[in-house]
């Protein structure tokens, strides 16, 4: 059965009798344990569709019923129509109910996404249907970078709303990096005061001679962050903040210059970075800085309650080891843990605060980089360079999330044409990304257990805006949606056709929302950037 849902449910058929019509006289009916479904549905249908959607009983005919049942999956979810005209909305746990809200809210129309109703009030509705639904992955992930350009908190909010749309549940949140710091550490001011701005910012690609020398920056009260994690909780997504440790973090340094390696660089005379790719500045490893970050993460675990981030992300990417290798105080350090070299360095100091995390009831995951040296036992890895760090650390126990450059980061070209807005990396279709696979075959049965799921990346260099980020996104998180919750068969068995003709009826839905993404035909006029240079650069190999 069509119903032109994304994603896929697992099942979808027919009834006998009356479908549902959702009208005036529709009541809802929420059992326990259904509030935050109930508290949502009345929010969105009702001003979609300007109704009340009154309480009223279970038996009502014609209600919209909302019950959980422990049999179901978690997240599974069954929709099904009554004779009456009803329909009966059955979650295995509150997060199950919510998620079938969205399989009704995509049933009842390109309409229900709108804020105000269109036209006359009327009915509205659909066939009867039974739905049996649950996901493939427990962790259906995006990443969206706030630090290379600032996203307002409304912004944020939009994200997590669209994010729901898509039965998405986990939200990492990239808080620090090179070019900016973003979350109020009120022990340590001058993170934000200082780091969180810059002067200018390089555009398009590093290699670019283009600069914006408008100042950029900005930051996340802590009233901010527990606006954002409530209202994320909310849509039973979680929130997983990432502060970026060893590397990129000059934003920090220059904040605070005696986080860097002092002995070999005049780290006053850092400024938050500017320009894009990768900065030789890392933090030191000293007492100082374990003690500060400690500081950190302390203020950062009362900002993200355990019960909606039960991880926290401690970047570990890209950390160049030149500085420690010429600084006594690292080259000391070594000798003194009895260390092989710079690479265990970085193992030692991301122990450390897996250990803390530890001891404070949170899990450590970091970029598949800190496999390099030793990892951890409890730490998970979130495999971004490819398949290889996620193979290497399942089959050695260690719980990963798939999310490799190649297949699912979105800031990376859609088309190879050149009106594509400052292209960046491999080419990867909307078929492309609906044929990523996030358990590789090669991992045996024990380890294919530790593949918690899947993550989408957006890293937001030459994504300057709110138009931008959705430019890029979009429509292929909708295809990635579907890979990390439909059951699919193997990628080049994917009917990517029958996909496509789904997307014809989704993409009313993204108008409805105001979502700004790239169109089948290709970038309209003012979502081109002639003359910004991207990568790569022309007259170079595709896909370098």
């Amino acid at each position: 059965m069509d119903l032109e849902l994304i994603p896929a449910p697992l099942r979808a058929d027919g009834r006998e009798g009356r479908g549902f019509v959702l009208d005036p006289s529709t009541t809802l009916a929420a059992a326990p344990g259904t509030g935050t479904t109930e508290r949502w549905l009345r929010v969105t249908l009702g001003a979609a569709f300007g109704l009340s959607l009154a309480p009223g009983p279970e038996d009502a005919p014609g209600a919209l019923v909302l019950r959980t049942d422990g049999s179901l999956a978690p997240e599974g979810y069954r929709l099904t129509t009554r004779p009456d005209g009803g329909v009966v909305l059955t979650g295995g746990s509150p997060a199950g109910v919510f998620r079938g809200a969205q399989t009704l809210r995509q049933l009842l129309g390109p309409g229900a996404f709108r804020r105000a109703p269109v036209g006359e009030a009327g009915a509205h509705g659909f066939g009867p249907v039974d739905i049996e639904d649950a996901p493939r992955f427990g962790w259906r992930g995006l990443m969206l970078d706030v630090a290379r350009h600032f996203m307002p908190k409304d912004d944020v909010l939009r994200y997590l709303d669209l994010i729901a749309a898509h039965k998405l549940n986990v939200f990492h949140f990239h808080l620090s990096d090179d070019q900016g710091w973003r979350v109020e550490i009120k022990r340590y001011p001058r993170l934000t005061e200082v780091g969180a701005w810059r002067p200018r910012t390089k555009y398009g690609h590093r290699a670019s001679e283009l600069w914006d020398e408008t100042p950029h920056g900005g930051y996340y009260t802590q009233d901010d962050i527990r606006e954002i994690v409530a209202y994320a909780a909310a849509r039973h997504i979680r929130v997983v903040p990432e502060i970026d440790i060893p590397g990129h973090s000059q934003a920090a340094i220059s904040a605070y210059p005696e986080l860097g390696n002092t002995d070999v660089v005049d780290t006053s005379a850092l400024g938050v970075w500017d320009n894009w790719g990768v900065t030789p500045n890392v933090l030191a490893p000293t007492d100082h800085v374990l003690r500060f970050y400690e500081g950190v993460f302390e203020e950062l675990l009362a900002l993200f309650p355990p019960e909606t981030s039960p991880f926290i992300h401690v970047g570990g990417d890209e950390c160049p080891k030149d500085q420690w290798k010429q600084s006594p105080t690292a080259q000391a350090r070594i000798k003194e843990l009895g260390l092989a070299d710079e690479d265990e360095l970085q193992s030692w100091f991301i122990r450390h605060f897996d250990t803390w995390l530890t001891a404070r009831g949170r899990r450590l995951i970091g970029w598949d980089e800190i496999l390099e040296g030793g990892l951890a036992p409890g730490a998970a890895v979130s495999s971004w360079r490819g398949y290889a760090g996620g193979i290497a650390a399942a089959e050695a126990g260690h719980d990963v999330v798939m999310c490799p450059e190649q297949q699912v980061y979105l800031d990376h070209r859609q088309h190879g044409g050149p009106d594509e807005p400052m292209p960046i990396g491999y080419v990867r279709t909307l078929e492309d990304v609906y044929r990523f696979e996030p358990v590789p075959p090669t991992l045996s049965e024990e380890a294919a257990e530790h593949v918690l799921g899947a993550q989408a990346n957006v890293w937001t260099e030459v994504m300057q805006n709110r138009s931008r980020v959705d430019y890029q996104v979009f429509p292929r998180l909708a295809a990635f949606a579907e890979v990390a919750w439909s059951a699919l068969p193997a990628p080049d068995e994917r009917d990517f056709a029958a996909f496509e003709h789904r997307m014809t009826t989704h993409y009313a839905r993204l108008d409805a929302l105001g979502v700004g993404y790239r169109p089948p035909s290709g970038p309209l006029p003012w979502q081109q950037r002639p003359g910004v240079l991207g990568r790569p650069i022309e007259g170079a190999p595709p896909n370098v």
